[in-house]
């Protein structure tokens, strides 16, 4: 399954993003044992290019690296196993890079300009960053000059606004602090809140 494939399919990717590599591996473990499927670890993250080969390995699993700032970033990720790269802003060497490598490009955008620069650089799917700044009226607003493009929502996602976040138009989120803010004992509870919020929005149910 693609990068693309698995977040139209599960909707909801774990950013990791700790102080320690330990961290990041208990947390990741924590998450993929409670259902998550698809993984950023950011270069924030130290370590984080062992980590990436490390989960990249186990089978099932999805895994890219955030906050990709660098084509030096993305020829690292590429060699360490990740399929997919997204980074908070657009940047155009970024992006030719990432598909240069055949990988799935997600920059992140803010404004229209920010998004028309990214698709002519080749991105096909978005990530709206910070999300809980713009608010899902305002992806709504901003996708109907580019009905092309595909859109994740990250930064300030909760269980609470994925309906109106699905409404919008994204095809999913990338979350971080909602999942993993509680600590390694709250990990199941939070993904199970998430997972079955995400299916009842897209199976249609009320």
């Amino acid at each position: 399954m693609s990068a693309l494939e698995e977040f139209e399919k599960s909707s909801i990717v774990a950013i990791i993003r700790t102080k320690t590599s330990a961290e990041g591996r208990s947390a990741a473990h924590a998450l993929h044992s409670a259902g998550i499927t698809s993984f950023e670890f950011t270069t924030t993250t130290p370590d984080v290019f062992d980590l990436i080969e490390e989960f990249s390995a186990i089978k099932g699993i999805t895994v890219g690296v955030g906050t990709a700032m660098s084509p030096a970033h993305v020829i690292s990720a590429k060699k360490a196993g990740a399929t997919f790269v997204l980074s908070p802003h657009t940047d155009a060497a970024v992006i030719k890079k990432t598909l240069d490598l055949n990988l799935l490009s997600v920059p992140g955008v803010a404004t229209p300009t920010d998004v028309a620069r990214a698709l002519q650089a080749g991105a096909k799917v978005l990530k709206l960053f910070p999300a809980s700044h713009f608010g899902p009226a305002y992806l709504k607003a901003v996708r109907d000059p580019f009905p092309e493009a595909k859109w994740l929502a990250t930064g300030g996602v909760s269980v609470e606004n994925i309906k109106d976040w699905f409404a919008a138009g994204v095809l999913g989120f990338g979350v971080g602090g909602p999942l993993l803010g509680g600590g390694i004992p709250e990990i199941p509870t939070r993904v199970a809140a998430f997972i079955a919020e995400i299916k009842r929005v897209k199976s249609g149910k009320k």
